[in-house]
């Protein structure tokens, strides 16, 4: 094969090669794409972006977008945004639909809404189509102990001035249901909130509950009402049953005391008596010493004797005299 041709051949692979690095590296289609859409953006510019890590299509198709709807933004600003990881089309979106609804938004108010992790093309959604937060179903209980259970539906609609830093819709929600709570409590009777429901509205609403939130209150429904349980006769019926076994704790502890008492009582008698009989058991040996030394004649002991007998007879007659009149009743 020819040396020339050879040559030739490699120049020409060289070249095709260079022109494919050269066309992936440079986006020179959109660079034509922004020029006749009216972007005015150079071919270094878009290369600057490939080194500063940027991809070029995330910065120029949006800001094609934005030229066309008459912003005017720039590169920089939207890089920037784009490097501190922000959604940049998210943002160009927000700001066209806040400029056909004569809502006044900045770039730079856009990109740090978006940057707190808020949706701001929704909020500005919200903002110009009033959104619709639902609460569950809030349970309350009135002075006369009848639980009424509400669900309220507030319509509510973005504050593009607080969405950042401002509280979102749990609050919202969190602070309705403390409205429904305190409306029911306060209530003298579940039949005043049944017959009047706008109470809680009235009340939420001069509470001022969007105050601090992201969204402005328009107005508070009351989509249902309905009675719940009995909750003053359920905790009356607690009561009576904490109570009973009050008295029944009581009663055994009583009946503890005087079962302790009477075990007392039977262990003392038991004491006496085995003194008793510990004496008596002592009464022959003093009768003995009392005969050694002389203080004691035969004719004492013998009348010793004769009232002891006599003392027995007696109370053997006391007996039968008491079990004689049970005879006579059986």
């Amino acid at each position: 094969m020819d040396i020339s041709l050879i040559v030739t051949l490699g120049i020409l692979l060289a070249v095709v090669v260079m022109l494919a690095v050269f066309f992936r590296f440079v986006p020179v289609g959109l660079w034509v794409t922004a020029y006749f859409s009216g972007v005015k953006v150079g071919i270094g510019n878009l290369v600057g972006m490939r080194l500063r890590r940027v991809v070029p299509k995330a910065i120029i198709n949006p800001l094609i977008k934005a030229t066309k709807a008459g912003l005017h933004l720039d590169t920089n600003e939207l890089e920037a945004h784009y490097l501190a990881g922000g959604n940049v089309n998210m943002v160009i979106d927000a700001l066209i639909a806040a400029q056909r609804a004569n809502i006044d938004l900045e770039f730079e108010q856009a990109a740090a809404i978006d940057l707190a992790g808020r949706n701001v093309f929704e909020a500005v959604q919200v903002s110009v189509n009033p959104k619709v937060i639902e609460t569950p179903i809030i349970a309350g209980v009135a002075m006369d102990g009848i639980e009424v259970k509400a669900k309220a539906k507030v319509t509510v609609r973005a504050n593009i001035e607080r969405l950042v830093g401002g509280a979102g819709e749990e609050t919202i929600i969190a602070r309705v249901g403390e409205g429904i709570v305190t409306t029911v409590g306060s209530s003298p009777k579940h039949s005043v909130v049944l017959e009047n429901p706008d109470l809680i509205s009235q009340t939420i609403l001069r509470k001022g509950l969007d105050s601090g939130t992201a969204f402005e209150i328009l107005s508070i429904d009351i989509a249902d009402v309905d009675v719940g349980r009995n909750i003053g006769a359920q905790l009356q019926a607690d009561q009576a049953v904490a109570d009973k076994k009050i008295a029944q704790a009581k009663a055994e502890e009583r009946r503890a005391f005087a079962v302790a008492q009477e075990q007392e009582m039977v262990a003392e008698v038991q004491r006496m008596r085995a003194k008793v009989v510990e004496a008596e058991s002592e009464v022959p040996l003093a009768i003995a010493e009392a005969f050694r030394k002389g203080n004691l004649g035969i004719m004492d002991y013998y009348q010793l004797k004769n009232i002891q007998a006599d003392t027995a007879m007696r109370d053997a007659i006391a007996k039968d005299s008491e079990v004689a009149p049970e005879l006579g009743a059986e």
